[in-house]
C-alpha cells in the first residue's frame, strides 16, 4: 500500500556530463612535444581540430516535492550535469534543469522544464517534520539502484546522529538505516509507514561498494528547509560568527575538572568578526546556542549555520 501510494512521485534521474579529459602523454626528454594518437591532428586546446570532450552517463534518484515539477535529489547526482533526463514510473522521459545546489548538505533541486510536460500535475510527497520516527521503526526506500529503476527496499532506522567525517557532516546529522541502499539510490527518499518522507538517501558505508546494511540519509527537517530556500532563491545562506572551533573532549573535561561537560572549544577568532566583537575569547567552551545544548563542534556549526545575516545568537560559555 505504501509503495503504490508514493512510488509515482519517485523518479530516475539520468545525467549526461563531460568526462574528465585524459592528460596529454609526455615522454621524458621530449617535454616540448605533444604525443598525438594516430589519426588525430595535432592542435592546441580549443582549436577546431581538437577532439570533442567525451561524454559520460550516470544515474541517481529523486522525488517530486510539488505538483509543478520541483524534484529533490543529491548535489553529487547533478553537480556536473550538462543534460538531465527524468524518467517517470510510467516510462515518460522529461528534460529537467538545475534550480539550485548546496554542496554543504549534498542536496539539490531540479525542475522539469520539458515542453511535453507543460501544464502537467505531477504526483508529489510530503516531508515528515513532526512525528520523528524512533530507532527500530520501519522505513521503506525507493530508488534506482544500479540503474534498475523503481526499486523498493525495507528496513529499520538503525541510529541517529551519525557523522560521515566529511564536509557535509558539519551541517547534517545523518540518520543510519539498514534498508539496502546501493549505487543509483542517491537522492531517493526513505518513507515512514505512513508514506511520509523521513530522509534522503545519500551514502553507504561499505568495503565492497555494495550494500552491507549501513546506509545514511539526510533528515527530513534539513531537506525541507534547504530545498525550500533553493526553490525560493537558488542558493543557501548560512550564519557565520568568525570562530575556529574544535571538540571539547572527555579528556579535556577531565583535565579541567569539568566531569561530563561537553561542548565546543574556541581555538581562534577572526579579527573583528562577529564573535570577537561580541566578546568571545579563545579557550571559551561553548555549551549552548539560543537555548539549545551543544555537545560537540559539529552541533555548534549547525546551530550557527541556521542563523541569518543580522540575526542575534546568544551563546552560553564556560570561561577560564
Amino acid at each position: 500500500d505504501i509503495f503504490e501510494k508514493v512510488s509515482p512521485a519517485v523518479v530516475q534521474i539520468d545525467v549526461t556530463s563531460k568526462a574528465a579529459a585524459s592528460p596529454r602523454l609526455r615522454i621524458p626528454g621530449l617535454e616540448g612535444f605533444d604525443i598525438v594518437p594516430r589519426g588525430q591532428k595535432p592542435g592546441a586546446e580549443g582549436e577546431e581540430d581538437a577532439p570533442a570532450a567525451p561524454k559520460q552517463q550516470s544515474s541517481g534518484s529523486g522525488f517530486f516535492i510539488s505538483a509543478d515539477g520541483y524534484i529533490v535529489t543529491n548535489n553529487h547526482v547533478v553537480a556536473d550535469a550538462d543534460e538531465i533526463k527524468v524518467v517517470m514510473k510510467d516510462g515518460r522521459e522529461l528534460k529537467a534543469t538545475v534550480v539550485g545546489r548546496d554542496e554543504g548538505t549534498d542536496l539539490a533541486v531540479i525542475k522539469v522544464t520539458d515542453p511535453k510536460a507543460k501544464g502537467a500535475d505531477f504526483p508529489y510527497v510530503d516531508f515528515e517534520n513532526q512525528a520523528k520516527p524512533r530507532v527500530g521503526d520501519w522505513v521503506i526506500t525507493i530508488g534506482n539502484p544500479f540503474g534498475l529503476g523503481g526499486t523498493a527496499t525495507a528496513g529499520i532506522i538503525s541510529a541517529y546522529g551519525r557523522d560521515l567525517n566529511d564536509s557535509s557532516s558539519s551541517f547534517v546529522d545523518y540518520i543510519q538505516i539498514d534498508a539496502p541502499i546501493n549505487r543509483g539510490n542517491s537522492g531517493g527518499p526513505s518513507f515512514d509507514i505512513y508514506g511520509r518522507v523521513i530522509g534522503v538517501n545519500t551514502a553507504i558505508f561499505s568495503p565492497s561498494g555494495g550494500s552491507v546494511g549501513i546506509g545514511f540519509a539526510i533528515p527530513a527537517d534539513v531537506v525541507d528547509s534547504v530545498t525550500a530556500e533553493l526553490v525560493k532563491g537558488g542558493k543557501i545562506t548560512r550564519g557565520y560568527i568568525g570562530a575556529n572551533i574544535q571538540p571539547f573532549t572527555s579528556d579535556m573535561a577531565e583535565a579541567q575538572g569539568l566531569g561530563e561537560q561537553r561542548g565546543a572549544i574556541v581555538a581562534a577568532l577572526v579579527p573583528n568578526g562577529p564573535a570577537e566583537r561580541a566578546g568571545l575569547k579563545p579557550g571559551d567552551i561553548v555549551t549552548n546556542v539560543n537555548g539549545i545544548a551543544i555537545k560537540n563542534s559539529s552541533e555548534l556549526t549547525r546551530e550557527v549555520a541556521k542563523g541569518r545575516p543580522g540575526a542575534t545568537l546568544k551563546l552560553s560559555v564556560i570561561r577560564d
